[in-house]
């Protein structure tokens, strides 16, 4: 299952060679168990389970900074992404669609929360 989401995801985790600039530019670094320069090494190890136990692939933005920093295209928001899918198939849904009107925040605009729907929940 690990090679075949990284196959879907078109990440390269194989040319990783860990300088951690990925990991600078993540908004979400400090709040992440591992760091996003660490997401190709798990994925290379086949340890793309151990990656999905964390609750810090659901904090990542989704923004793409550490793949544009990257210099040599490993895209380590792909990996988090199919950390995020391995653990979604595996039936650990982040939100629940019965639970999802408590959750709503009105300063949030309605696309956000379409986004968070589509992004935690496949």
């Amino acid at each position: 299952m690990t090679e075949e989401l990284i196959q879907l995801t078109g990440a390269n985790p194989a040319a990783c060679m860990s300088c951690g600039k990925c990991s600078a530019v993540c908004p979400a670094f400090s709040r992440m168990e591992i760091p996003p320069h660490r997401f190709a090494a798990l994925a290379r190890k086949g340890q793309l389970a151990k990656l999905a136990e964390t609750e810090g692939i659901f904090l990542c933005l989704s923004c793409y900074a550490c793949s544009q920093r990257c210099p040599r295209g490993v895209e380590p928001a792909r990996i988090s992404e199919a950390a995020r899918l391995y653990r979604l198939r595996t039936g650990v849904n982040r939100f629940i669609p019965e639970q999802l009107s408590a959750l709503n925040d009105p300063s949030l605009p309605g696309q956000a929360a379409a986004a968070a729907f589509r992004k935690y929940r496949r």
